[in-house]
């Protein structure tokens, strides 16, 4: 993980969206056993993924494994109350958070503790502080962020430095189609020695092929998912998009990958990219992208997947966002 001494596999485990919502929990501890089949010991879920329920199903999953063998990572920073203080980054709430979390994932310890978004309305100092009593306390080994800009992770790597605790992830979306951290955010962690754990490497599903342009969406997709999921996968099902999905499944072919493994490997080509996080509805989907671990693809692949998708790939780093500052 950057240049930390914890490792991790190259594929994670994640449980947004699914786990407590999509799939029933039979179904979702079968993808945790495959996971843990195939290799797979990183599993990253949140206290707000399904309400608290994902963290719930996780623990129950993985109660019975060698826990020193696992590297379990979940967050804070959005609502999981209704009060003034279930949410965000202050003491009181990191406080109560991490102990929430770890009731629920049935585990003394996470390994990293990650700040879900960065919040304009609490002192960076006072987070800091937070997260270095949840380090120093032995609840946390290290702790991470997700979502946060290069100067916002530049000052929380310098408050972590001087409180003794190692700030060792970011967690940022990242694709073929959503590269905003490549300009400013990953120069910036390499630098730091901050490794990137990134998550939808196959754009929420879009990069498997299996929306076609001028067709509607398969039933039971993630486009269909009135829980959360259609929210996200919305901003891709366009035709300019999925059309140039379709012009990749021969250069998938080529290199003997599905075009999901393809999606998940390129991510991986990054050298500041730790890990790739992947998420799953059947052990099926484990099992296959789990096979993108250690793929290399060469630069002339790298250099047409850059054409197809030149018009339509996302840049821009303001893209990087957290709620706004209060007024």
């Amino acid at each position: 993980m950057g240049r930390s001494g914890l490792i991790i596999s190259e594929i994670s485990y994640g449980n947004w969206i699914t786990h407590g919502s999509q799939v029933e929990e039979d179904a979702a501890t079968a993808c945790v056993r495959a996971a843990l089949d195939s290799g797979i010991t990183t599993f990253d879920t949140a206290d707000v993924y399904a309400g608290t329920r994902a963290e719930s199903v996780l623990g129950r999953a993985l109660k019975d494994e060698r826990r020193e063998g696992l590297e379990i990572f979940t967050k804070v920073f959005w609502p999981t109350g209704e009060g003034r203080n279930d949410r965000g980054l202050s003491r009181k709430h990191i406080m109560e958070s991490i102990n929430g979390s770890l009731r629920r994932l049935q585990t003394d310890y996470v390994d990293v503790y990650q700040a879900h978004r960065y919040d304009y309305e609490t002192p960076l100092e006072e987070t800091m502080e937070a997260f270095a009593d949840v380090v120093h306390s032995g609840k946390a080994h290290y702790i991470g962020v997700s979502e946060w800009r290069a100067e916002e992770i530049r000052a929380a790597h310098r408050l972590a430095r001087e409180l003794r605790i190692h700030l060792v992830s970011n967690q940022p979306q990242y694709s073929m189609l959503w590269r905003v951290i490549e300009a400013e955010v990953v120069p910036a962690c390499e630098e730091l020695g901050i490794g990137q754990i990134v998550w939808s490497p196959i754009g929420q599903g879009v990069l498997t092929g299996k929306y076609v342009p001028g067709q509607r969406p398969p039933a039971g997709s993630r486009a269909t998912d009135d829980k959360g999921g259609s929210n996200m996968i919305s901003r891709w099902l366009r035709d300019d998009v999925l059309e140039r999905v379709q012009r990749l499944k021969p250069l998938a072919e080529e290199a003997g990958l599905t075009l999901s493994q393809l999606a998940v490997a390129w991510v991986l080509q990054n050298p500041n990219v730790s890990s790739a996080i992947i998420g799953a509805s059947r052990p099926e989907q484990v099992k296959e992208n789990v096979k993108a671990a250690g793929v290399k693809l060469e630069p002339e692949l790298l250099a047409k997947i850059d054409e197809i998708f030149d018009a339509v790939v996302e840049l821009d780093p303001s893209q990087t966002v957290s709620p706004p500052q209060r007024p």
